[in-house]
């Protein structure tokens, strides 16, 4: 039997949406949320019927059309129009993941009692959500400020029995779903499109998976590093925690303390070594990899106050018997912090194809490339080739898109936070560290093996004996796009515990 997670005002993080993901736990609203869903939609409606004023999105057109009036009697259409006309969604089909994120951000969003939906829309969504049938939607057509608008129109668009769905890795009609379920399509309500489409779930989601898989990475860098550190011969004297503790940044204290735990009782890190000093990309692993950790660390931050918010508009205060439109669905916050995470990300990419480098240079006793008779072998010359290839692609990633703005909408809408490209962007980001890792693991599993009979730690070599089930060694040249792909595929269903990671 699944579990449920009950949607409430408590609050969500990473640890605990990575739990609803990993067991595929069912959605319900908590009595608390059924509460403020029903509370704020009778409040709109007496609200509407009373006072003929009017109120941006509610009884008005949207964008620059928002002194445009709207008759009582078009409400209902004119939140339908919004939904089919912000639908302009273009690119590459979001991954199936980040759509379950985005629907279970929304739902959450909606559920505080600021938004004005119907209780039979949020539960629509749920129903969704449980059912596995996740809204086509593409990646490109955000400006990030409106809120989500294309994407979450996109997200929306099942709800009236229109657009398409992914209903078992298949491509059907939303009407043929609903059909199925016997589900009428959905009547929206006043302002209930514009709560659907304002808001950064699209951002938010993409961020969230985003940063579920830089810890995983982070914690891989450091192991896989560590790999490195003994296939190298390196000194492991800069780890002490003496060193790091007078420059006592959280990340770098880390990551040392890290590394040696992860080297314990290492024959290698043991022997004398004839070099004083060692690379930077090795001996600065702490200084590098920390300063990854603590950026992690802010956009976590960031994106847990993101997740817990109200991002639609207007907002409705029924203490205060107010709405207000204001600017949350403004994806600034986002954006600055997706930025940085990639740039930080990114790193971790760039020092490992640097340690990938050192390794098939033919030093401190490892044969050129890593292989038996390098020249009739070329070994693991073009995995490095791949690597530096990625890392640069990497750096032109990190150009950072919260710097841009196109104003839209006929100036109303005259900055945008271009979050939704940042979040896109980083996700490109980890996915190209994933394989720069994964090709730093081969080479270093490579290395480790000319300094047998000596032997890594124990955890090092329980590490690489696991790899070496998917990639064996490589005694002379055979075709590595397919050790590559296959190291790939172990970096990605590497487990690590939450309770090591958060």
């Amino acid at each position: 039997m699944q579990e449920i997670h009950y949607i409430s005002t408590e609050n969500l993080d990473l640890p605990v949406l990575s739990t609803i993901l990993e067991q595929n736990m069912t959605l319900a609203l908590s009595e608390e949320a059924i509460l403020n869903i029903k509370k704020s939609y009778e409040y709109l409606q007496q609200k509407i019927e009373n006072d003929k004023s009017p109120v941006y999105g509610i009884n008005t057109g949207f964008g620059s059309l928002c002194n445009v009036k709207i008759a009582d009697e078009n409400l209902s259409k004119l939140q339908e129009n919004l939904v089919k006309s912000h639908a302009c969604g273009t690119g590459e089909f979001v991954p199936k993941p980040i759509i379950k994120l985005m629907l279970l951000l929304k739902i959450q969003s909606l559920s505080y009692g600021y938004s004005g939906v119907q209780l039979e829309t949020v539960e629509r969504l749920i129903a969704f959500y449980n059912n596995n049938i996740l809204p086509v939607i593409y990646n490109q057509g955000s400006l990030g400020a409106s809120g989500d608008l294309a994407p979450l129109a996109h997200l929306a668009l099942p709800l009236l029995g229109m657009g398409e769905v992914w209903v078992n890795n298949k491509i059907v009609s939303s009407e043929s779903v609903l059909k199925k379920h016997k589900w009428k399509p959905i009547v929206l309500q006043a302002k209930e499109g514009l709560a659907l489409l304002n808001g950064t779930q699209f951002m938010s989601a993409y961020g969230t998976y985003v940063l579920l898989k830089s810890h995983k990475l982070s914690y891989l860098a450091d192991l896989v590093s560590a790999v490195s550190v003994d296939a190298f011969d390196c000194n492991t004297s800069p780890f002490n925690a003496l060193v790091h503790l007078v420059r006592p940044h959280r990340g770098q204290v880390k990551t040392a303390e890290r590394i040696l735990e992860f080297l314990k009782d290492s024959d290698i890190g043991k022997t004398e070594k004839e070099n004083v000093q060692d690379p930077y990309s090795f001996r600065c692993i702490p200084q590098v990899h920390g300063a990854t950790k603590d950026t992690i660390l802010f956009a976590h931050k960031t994106f847990k106050t993101e997740i817990n918010s109200v991002t639609d508009n207007p907002n409705i205060f029924i203490d205060a018997d107010t709405i207000i439109s204001g600017g949350n669905f403004h994806g600034q916050p986002l954006s600055l912090a997706l930025d940085y995470l990639g740039i930080a990300m990114a790193e971790l990419a760039n020092i490992s194809e640097r340690r990938t480098y050192q390794m098939v240079s033919g030093l401190r006793g490892l044969p050129a490339f890593l292989v038996n008779n390098p020249g009739l072998n070329s070994g693991f010359m073009i995995p490095q080739y791949t690597a530096a290839s990625i890392v640069s692609q990497n750096k032109q990633l990190a150009t950072p898109a919260s710097v841009d703005s196109i104003v839209s909408s006929n100036g109303q809408e005259d900055h945008v936070s271009m979050g939704a490209n940042a979040a896109t962007k980083c996700l490109r980001i980890v996915d190209n560290l994933e394989t720069v890792l994964a090709i730093e693991l081969m080479n270093a599993s490579q290395a480790l093996e000319f300094r047998r009979p000596k032997k890594s730690s124990p955890l090092v070599e329980s590490f690489v004996t696991a790899f070496r089930n998917v990639v064996p060694f490589v005694a002379e040249d055979r075709l590595l796009a397919n050790d590559i792909h296959a190291a790939v595929a172990f970096v990605q269903s590497f487990s690590v515990d939450n309770e090591i990671l958060f």
